[in-house]
Parts: structure tokens; C-alpha cells; sequence
């Protein structure tokens, strides 16, 4: 993860709409927290949506800060999910360090530069002759056909590209 984004996911975690729970599990020294959602509701200071109610995923872990932004909270706090019990209303948060010394101290491994791996490739301009109708895009019903057929490419023939 590049220091860049280091600090973007710790900025929006220390910002963001569940900065209240990372606050709380960054200051935590203990390696398992377990909490009721009502306690959760009380330390962000509104409820938790219908859909962590509803749905297991919801309290899914996120990989490298990527995600969603209450998820991003307990990641960046260096905190994991786990035993989650919809109908108690309960879960257990599990301190994971890697996590938070990966958003802290990239290591050799895990960083690299998208931007040297895939360079963005100029797309140049249109060739001076070129021009497309709508006809030559769509067939009668509206559906794409697949654009013009350069007949200089198929030896004279045009060919259905659908």
C-alpha cells in the first residue's frame, strides 16, 4: 500500500461516519473486545443499519482498506470481526496487527506502483477520415451490429459482426 493511501484510509477512517468506533478500538489495549450491537450504537452515537441486523456480510473484513466505510473503521484500528450472532445481537472484535501495521508500514511486498505495473497509454486522436453514423452502429431494431466494416480489411468483403 503505497503511503499515499496509508494515510487516505486512516484519514477517512479518523473522519468518517464510524470515526467513533475507530477511535474506541484504537485506544483499546485489550486483543478481543466482545459487544452487543446496542453498546456499537451507543459509541457511534446513532443505530446500526437495518442491514447489519439482517445481514451476515455486512460485518465482513475488508482487505487492504478497501470496502466499506464502517469496515474500513475496525481495519484501520487494526481489529478483525468474528462471531458475529445476528439474533444475540452480538460479535466479537479481534485485534489483528498486521492489519494495522500494513495500513501503517507498507512492506516491500505488499506495495507496489499501479502506474508503473499498467502506465496509462495515450489513446491519440481519431484518424482524420474517420466517421460513423448511427446506421452503421445499430441495425433496425436498435440493436449494436458491431460498428462499420472497413471492406479494405476483408478484401473487399464486409462481414455481419454480430
Amino acid at each position: 500500500m503505497s503511503e499515499v493511501r496509508k494515510k487516505l484510509v486512516l484519514e477517512a477512517a479518523a473522519r468518517g461516519k464510524y470515526a467513533p468506533l475507530y477511535r474506541h478500538l484504537a485506544a483499546m489495549s485489550a486483543t478481543e473486545w466482545r459487544v452487543a450491537f446496542a453498546e456499537l450504537e451507543a459509541i457511534l452515537g446513532f443505530e446500526l443499519p437495518v442491514s447489519a441486523r439482517l445481514y451476515r456480510p455486512w460485518w465482513s473484513n475488508q482487505k487492504r482498506g478497501a470496502g466499506h466505510s464502517h469496515a474500513l473503521a475496525w481495519y484501520a484500528a487494526g481489529w478483525k470481526t468474528r462471531a458475529v450472532d445476528l439474533e444475540a445481537e452480538t460479535l466479537v472484535f479481534e485485534r489483528v496487527n498486521a492489519a494495522r501495521d500494513e495500513v501503517r508500514e507498507a512492506s516491500p511486498r505488499s506495495s507496489f506502483d499501479l502506474d508503473e505495473l499498467w502506465p496509462a497509454i495515450p489513446g491519440g486522436s481519431w484518424p482524420p477520415d474517420f466517421t460513423v453514423s448511427r446506421e452503421q452502429i445499430y441495425d433496425e431494431s436498435g440493436r449494436l451490429t458491431g460498428g462499420p466494416v472497413d471492406e479494405a480489411d476483408h478484401g473487399g468483403k464486409t462481414q455481419d459482426v454480430r
